[in-house]
């Protein structure tokens, strides 16, 4: 009797484990949800692009100046891109999106 008891438990929290991660899986493929994981990609090649610009723009900077020097020609009176907008270009709002199939609001 109690082996009985034991399988048909562990039979029926192996169905609702199963039932919950098809669920979860499907509700990952909604177009909703797609359309949230493809922006907050975008958003992050966004910055990374942005990085790798002020990073080449640093570093050109950086070159020209050495050729300068090198040459002995003038020197320009300011960098072209000043340590303070550095940082601003590379800070980094997390904003992210996402889908929840239970919110009722009229405003998603």
């Amino acid at each position: 009797m109690f082996r009985r008891t034991f399988w048909f438990t562990a039979g029926a929290a192996a169905g609702v484990w199963a039932t919950t991660k098809v669920h979860r899986k499907l509700q990952r493929l909604t177009p909703e949800s797609l359309a949230a994981q493809a922006a907050n990609k975008a958003i992050d090649a966004g910055y990374r692009v942005r990085e790798f610009a002020v990073d080449v723009r640093s570093s050109m900077v950086r070159r020209e100046a050495e050729l300068g020097e090198a040459l002995g020609l003038e020197a320009p009176a300011e960098p072209a891109l000043p340590a303070a907008r550095r940082l601003a270009a590379l800070d980094r709002p997390r904003t992210t999106y996402s889908y929840d199939p239970h919110n009722r609001n009229e405003d998603h």
